[in-house]
């Protein structure tokens, strides 16, 4: 046990989790410590464009094999079987009503991008390898949790309450272009691509994630203290016990189909995390009936923090390392 502990907490003893406390913790005693909007922007951006264009990069050493379409296509099927796990351990932990209870659903089969981004950072830190086309495995899980969301809200609630998402504006969604579009540039222009812009896209990315999870900190925080009378004791459990469920699925499905380490954590990290960024814009369409501070607290103020301070570790510690 004594070893297990000391391997969390070297995991857990890196700048970027750590930056990411910190801003935790100037939310919590109410710093007026903030990050300019334009700045946390510039960052997003940046983030997403690095990590997409080293997974591509990585692609192409690896090369099309049949580990890719099946890791795919267990991505696929984690995002749509999720929610309903979720769906019925709401219903069993909280008194939400399954209009509410399916919102919330959609966003733990859904993925955080930022946990993501994250944790493929610690697995540079410590020196672990993963599969570039993890970063695909990353998108395609956006959708179809949404659609699992609205088939169990038209189900259960009773009453047809579900509205229609445009799919245009689900895979037009910034993040998802910037994401596949660096993924694919970093896939066809290989190692002459690579080469030509490693000053921008490697050397300053870990000090870049580090303000940006400080941002995320802060934002966290800030989100919980603001909401916090919307947490029961059921939700709140539930905010914590679902990325644990989520990431253990996630280490069976990988398990079964040979994953390697580094990508098996990467999978356990995309089913743990819930997405607080393309599904709630999706549910105010689709079922605008739901409480938008529920799901937005659940994932940003709970979820998010658990995964970034307890979860990544955890998950990294399962996953063999």
């Amino acid at each position: 046990m004594p070893d297990v502990l000391n391997t969390l907490a070297g995991n857990l003893l890196v700048p970027t989790i750590m930056f990411f406390v910190l801003g935790l913790v100037a939310a919590f005693v109410r710093s007026d410590l903030s990050i300019p909007s334009g700045a946390a922007k510039f960052m997003s951006l940046y983030l997403l464009l690095a990590i997409g264009f080293k997974g591509g990069n990585n692609l192409a050493e690896h090369g099309l094999h049949l580990d890719l379409f099946l890791a795919i296509g267990v991505g696929i099927f984690l995002s749509f079987v999720i929610p309903f796990v979720a769906f019925l351990l709401l219903r069993v932990m909280t008194r939400l009503d399954a209009v509410n209870a399916a919102a919330v659903a959609g966003h733990y089969g859904s993925i955080s991008i930022v946990t993501f981004v994250a944790a493929s950072s610690l697995l540079d830190l410590v020196g672990i390898t993963a599969d570039g086309y993890m970063v695909a495995i990353a998108a395609t899980m956006e959708v179809p949790a949404i659609l699992s969301a609205l088939w169990i809200a038209h189900k259960f609630s009773g009453q047809d309450q579900a509205g229609s998402v445009p799919m245009r504006e689900l895979l037009a969604n910034g993040s998802i272009v910037l994401l596949v579009g660096a993924f694919f540039i970093g896939a066809v222009t290989q190692d002459e691509g690579m080469e030509m812009i490693a000053p921008f896209v490697v050397t300053p990315f870990t000090g870049i994630l580090c303000l940006f999870l400080l941002d995320m900190g802060l934002s966290a925080g800030r989100s919980l203290l603001d909401n916090r009378h919307l947490l029961t004791a059921g939700l709140f459990g539930f905010g914590v016990l679902m990325p644990l469920i989520g990431a253990i699925l996630a280490w069976v499905m990988g398990s079964m189909i040979g994953l390697q380490d580094g990508s098996k954590f990467l999978l356990m990290v995309l089913s743990a995390s819930a997405s607080y960024i393309a599904v709630p814009a999706a549910m105010k369409i689709a079922l605008p009936q739901a409480q938008s501070g529920v799901y937005l607290t659940l994932a940003l103020g709970v979820t998010f923090p658990f995964n970034i301070t307890v979860g990544l570790p955890l998950y990294l510690w399962v996953a063999g390392f």
